[in-house]
């Protein structure tokens, strides 16, 4: 490690500020993202497509449309992690959380189709997609925020505040919808209080936006306009078909060790509640299924925090590879413990999952980072991250209702989990270990040192 690297780690702004703005920021994001998933689940089958349809068919349908958010990531994190390499991490991330705001606050003016007809989902598509574009630019922004103004030896610790996000967004999300569910009749939920969390993301956001605009840019950032843009004062025109060509290896390594996380995630806060709920799965409360996930998301904000500082001393690869491969024997565990149809059992599947999937998504914000020199590390984090979420996330809960609905069994969905996990453990030990990575110097360090 150069010295200037030592000089400019040692002062940062306030790191627990930063971190904990990173935090605030990305819960909010990830707030208004996943409440769509919760709807998706509870509500969308029911008001946005025809009644006509059976639930099963309704259901997949309701899904699809939630998947359209992970395929807009990809060009999210095209769009933002130009203008984040370009203009800066700040500004970027502050454009995210407006578009972000404002697709989550109009999902809560649709009307039903029963009003509407086919207009009511192809609207909900088109701001689905919005909000998907937003996260593909949102997670890269919050993470280099944080992690490139992170002193050197402590960067997966600071980083997995913003990761905290993740997890803290699945309890707001929870938490509101489980409030209005308490405070308002079946019917009245179905008919209009199920709007009142998607209005709520208004007013976050206008908070998130406030504190945001107190916040400089980044110390590596800005280190990087100082001299031009590069080694040799040479701006980068395209830092996406930069990045693509100096290092695709890395982009798809990573998207492929993003695969476990985002699977296994979605697949708890998202088809669970509604194979949980359902009639022809376990039939229980929905109070009792949000519960269990709200626990169980409160299990994996602190454990990626833990590992997150683990990574710090032990290396990034090693703490990510244990947790794929726990993940993928725990894997058989989930669906047994929900069949318990306790708050105990149900709060243990869902948290020993998402506690095992903390241990790779802890580290996972340094080592995105450290993978990317500083002139392409927004574009090259982002869509390595956005990529992993379309075979991750995107297909998750479509996969699970497929297989559910085909067998009426949960076995094929447990080796679904098993196998994203094993495609996860195999794409980090082809990665180099990037711990000790200097992210101040504009050089592709990770491609130098690939082969290490």
């Amino acid at each position: 490690m150069n010295p200037s690297d030592n000089a400019v780690a040692k002062a940062p702004p306030s790191m627990v500020k930063l971190a904990l703005m990173g935090l605030a920021g990305t819960s909010i994001e990830w707030y208004d993202f996943f409440l769509y998933g919760i709807g998706a689940a509870l509500v969308f089958p029911t008001l946005f497509f025809p009644k006509t349809l059976p639930h099963s068919i309704a259901l997949l349908a309701s899904f699809s449309t939630f998947a359209v958010g992970f395929f807009a990531r990809p060009v999210g994190a095209i769009v933002f992690g130009h203008m984040g390499d370009t203009f800066g991490r700040k500004r970027a991330l502050a454009a995210a959380l407006v578009l972000m705001g404002a697709a989550t606050t109009l999902i809560a003016c649709l009307p039903p189709y029963s009003l509407v007809g086919p207009i009511a989902p192809t609207l909900l598509v088109l701001l689905r997609f919005a909000q998907g574009l937003a996260i593909g630019g949102q997670w890269g922004g919050a993470m280099l925020l944080v992690v490139e103004n992170a002193p050197a030896r402590q960067r997966g610790f600071y980083g997995s505040f913003a990761q905290a996000g993740a997890p803290s967004g699945v309890v707001l999300a929870n938490l509101a919808f489980l409030t209005v569910a308490a405070l308002t009749p079946a019917d009245a939920f179905l008919t209009w209080a199920w709007r009142l969390p998607f209005l709520l993301s208004l007013v976050l956001v206008g908070l998130g936006l406030y504190t945001h605009f107190r916040l400089e840019d980044t110390l590596a950032f800005r280190a990087l306009r100082r001299h031009g843009g590069g080694p040799a004062g040479r701006r980068v025109r395209s830092p996406i078909l930069e990045v693509l060509r100096e290092q695709p290896k890395e982009i798809l390594l990573a998207a492929g060790a993003f695969v476990a996380t985002n699977f296994i995630f979605y697949i708890l806060i998202a088809w669970c509640v509604s194979y949980a709920t359902a009639a022809d799965g376990l039939g229980v409360s929905r109070t009792l299924i949000l519960t269990a996930v709200l626990l169980g998301s409160g299990v994996m904000a602190p454990t990626l925090v833990i590992f997150g500082a683990i990574s710090d001393r032990y290396g990034r690869r090693r703490i990510y590879m244990a947790g794929a491969a726990l993940s993928a024997v725990f894997a058989f565990a989930i669906f047994p413990l929900l069949a318990t149809r306790t708050l105990l059992g149900m709060s243990v599947a869902v948290g020993g999952a998402l506690g095992l999937t903390g241990m790779m998504y802890g580290p996972q914000a340094a080592l995105f980072g450290e993978l990317f020199a500083t002139k392409v590390r927004y574009s090259g984090a982002s869509l390595g991250y956005q990529i992993g979420s379309i075979f991750g996330g995107g297909i998750a809960p479509l996969l699970a209702t497929g297989i559910y609905a085909s067998y009426h069994s949960t076995l094929g969905v447990a080796f679904c989990i098993s196998t994203a996990s094993l495609v996860s453990l195999v794409s980090i030990s082809l990665l180099h270990e990037t711990s000790s990575v200097n992210l101040h110097e504009n050089a592709t360090l990770a491609t130098q040192s690939a082969g290490s």
